[in-house]
């Protein structure tokens, strides 16, 4: 199969990740939970990986960055430990549905309200439309550092230099973690969730939620952290407050592993993945198919068909060509509305850094046929 959906997960992982993944199925102890040599040594690879995260990203400490089971959770445990009632949230139309949906739930539940920014005439997000839609009582705006739909990366700078001081700035960076540099103090980012099994090449079920000292978010899941046992609330010093229960030791060292090898692929996979996405786009104007992306360091490749539903579409690419997409709505209604593409949707080719023209060839030559 040629494999082009890596936007919902990475379909490569490098034999550093999986010789750690598979190695650490051997080490039977719970790191930070108990005190003999094989708890503490596991421990020691955790506080690595914090560290690790948080210097890839231009961080504010180990002790802020909080590992998950998906980017979906990080942003749950960002947005629901910090929003309260009477708050105001901007979001913008690209998001996800891991925010759309927790800010939705706040809005029943706890009376927040919240704002989306739409997309320019040039089918982005502009600074001045989030500045002009901010009340006395915006405390979070949240936007993505890459669209999973059209792969546009916002100027998350812009975006922060136009929002008063106070206002913390969010960011889901599921698309763009390993593919774009992220630099969270240059950004005045207060809070950044990751994903690792896209483009940190990690597998599924490491993710981790970094924020700064401006932020302080209530727990949203209550048990054991092997520290403060006596007390019946959750420890008031992070990583613990937010790290309820016990810890994916596999996940964990396979998001460090990953992540030592995106750093080493970032400037030269994202460059291939302009050139990638640059070459589809020219070969889908021929073929008369729409592109909904610009080239982009982030391999994501949306369009559809003058007359086939994107569905359709997806199943014939993989029927009869072996060729894996992703098709509909990819979790963004709001950025489907927004290009015009609700309810059908699109189809999504997604690629991996380490992929080549020959994909882009192969995709392209099914598409002709259809």
């Amino acid at each position: 199969m040629i494999y082009l959906d890596n936007a919902a997960t990475g379909g490569f992982k490098p034999a550093s990740v999986s010789n750690a993944v598979l190695a650490s199925l051997r080490c039977c102890a719970n790191p930070g939970r108990s005190g003999h040599r094989l708890s503490l040594a596991l421990a020691e690879r955790v506080f690595a990986c914090r560290n690790l995260l948080s210097e890839l990203f231009s961080g504010y400490g180990y002790e802020r960055v909080v590992f998950t089971r998906s980017c979906t959770e990080a942003l749950n445990i960002a947005i629901l430990g910090t929003l309260k009632a009477g708050d105001h949230a901007l979001c913008s139309c690209l998001e996800h549905n891991s925010v759309l949906r927790p800010l939705e739930h706040l809005k029943k539940t706890r009376g927040v309200e919240y704002d989306v920014v739409p997309l320019g005439e040039d089918r982005r997000l502009h600074a001045e439309d989030f500045a002009a839609r901010v009340r006395p009582n915006t405390r979070v705006c949240l936007v993505t550092a890459a669209s999973n739909v059209t792969g546009t990366a916002p100027d998350l700078h812009a975006i922060r230099a136009a929002l008063p001081a106070h206002i913390l700035l969010f960011a889901d960076g599921a698309q763009a973690a390993g593919h774009i540099p992220i630099d969270m103090k240059k950004c005045g980012l207060d809070a950044l969730a990751v994903a690792g099994h896209k483009g940190l090449y990690a597998m599924q079920g490491a993710a981790a939620l970094l924020f700064s000292d401006r932020v302080d978010p209530e727990p949203v899941l209550f048990g054991g952290t092997g520290s403060e046992s006596y007390n019946f609330d959750m420890p008031a010093f992070y990583p613990d407050r937010l790290e309820a229960g016990t810890l994916s030791y596999p996940a964990i060292v396979s998001l460090f592993e990953g992540a030592i090898f995106a750093r080493t692929k970032l400037r030269s996979g994202g460059e291939n993945l302009l050139r990638l996405t640059a070459s589809l786009r020219s070969a889908l104007l021929v073929l008369g198919y729409e592109p909904f992306f610009t080239p982009n360091a982030c391999g994501i490749a949306a369009f559809r068909h003058r007359t086939l539903p994107s569905e359709e579409v997806a199943a014939l690419l993989s029927d009869r060509f072996d060729i894996a997409v992703r098709a509909g709505l990819h979790c963004a209604p709001l950025a489907h509305r927004a290009l015009g593409t609700f309810p059908d949707g699109l189809v999504r080719a997604s690629f991996s850094p380490l992929q080549s023209m020959r994909e882009v060839n192969a995709l392209v030559g099914a598409l002709k046929k259809l």
